[in-house]
């Protein structure tokens, strides 16, 4: 019992709501680990079986999961229960069991997507990967040199998924809006993405989101500087989505969506490039539709 004959919660809750707090607040993101057992039980001045009890109730609220190889991390929101990295591991071992086709530098470069998208990027690391795919950590380095080249290798696969309409759209601004939508909803799926360097897949994109605006004779330079600006406005959105806007805003419930933000956002980009596009004093030249393809 507590002053006053109050109960109080036992230890094990108290310092659940203090992890929580820090994970709410943003202390720990996703992907980061959170203290282990001993680490709790060295802060807290607990036993371990109480620290453990802390893990414990964090799991089943699905704000931590339990990382092979690094520890337990801060779920990504909107992770599955049971993230796809696992049940494909399953999958390849039984494959490896009876004889079929040993790793390949694909199932590693799938498998670290997977871990990133369910975990974020924190929890990607050479020796987790190796973890979940059930081989050694010098098995990896026979497929990849290292992480750097591993998260190129990501980021080039996910852009190569991804298909360009079959119809595009033939105006400069169908195009962009287009081309911004689809590259939002790649960030949106992978929320790693928008930290890395972008792969030459997605340099191609660009190309093919500029088009109609080359044909109108747009200026070299001027058409650089809008490339730079369309692509910096939903990488940089895609990397600030969830920060919390609450401030910003008239007051509770009234915090807009990632996606009204970003639908907002690029109208208005759209809308300040119409005078330069209309000073360009160009018709644009007739033009087959094409077909769509890869980002390659």
């Amino acid at each position: 019992m507590g002053a006053g004959g109050q109960p109080t919660d036992p230890p094990y809750r108290r310092i659940a709501a203090e992890l929580r707090e820090r994970i709410a607040s943003g202390e720990v993101r996703a992907g980061e680990k959170v203290p282990s057992t001993r680490g709790i039980a060295r802060e807290w001045g607990v036993a371990t079986a109480t620290a453990a009890k802390v893990l414990e109730v964090l799991r089943q609220e699905g704000l931590v999961r339990a990382v092979p190889g690094v520890g337990t991390v801060v779920r990504a929101p909107g992770a599955d229960p049971e993230p796809e990295p696992a049940l494909r591991t399953a999958r390849r071992r039984v494959r490896r069991r009876a004889g079929e086709p040993a790793l390949s530098r694909e199932d590693v470069v799938r498998t670290a997507v997977a871990i990133a998208d369910a975990y974020g990027s924190g929890a990607l690391s050479m020796r987790a990967l190796a973890a979940e795919l059930g081989v050694s950590t010098v098995v990896l380095y026979r497929h990849v040199p290292g992480k750097d080249e591993l998260v190129a290798l990501m980021a080039d696969a996910v852009f190569g998924d991804v298909e360009l309409p079959a119809r595009a759209p033939a105006h400069w601004r169908g195009r962009l809006e287009a081309a911004a939508r689809m590259r939002w909803a790649l960030y949106r799926r992978h929320p790693w993405l928008a930290t890395t360097a972008s792969p030459a897949r997605a340099d191609a994109h660009a190309r093919w989101a500029l088009e109609p605006l080359r044909e109108l004779g747009i200026d070299a330079a001027v058409l650089a500087h809008i490339a730079v600006m369309w692509s910096s406005f939903v990488r940089g959105l895609a990397v600030n989505s969830a920060v919390n806007v609450e401030d910003a805003v008239a007051g509770p419930g009234d915090e807009p969506s990632p996606e009204a933000v970003f639908a907002f956002g690029l109208a208005r980009l759209l809308d300040g490039l119409e005078p330069v596009v209309a000073r360009a004093g160009a018709r644009p030249r007739p033009r087959p539709e094409g077909r769509g393809r890869a980002w390659r």
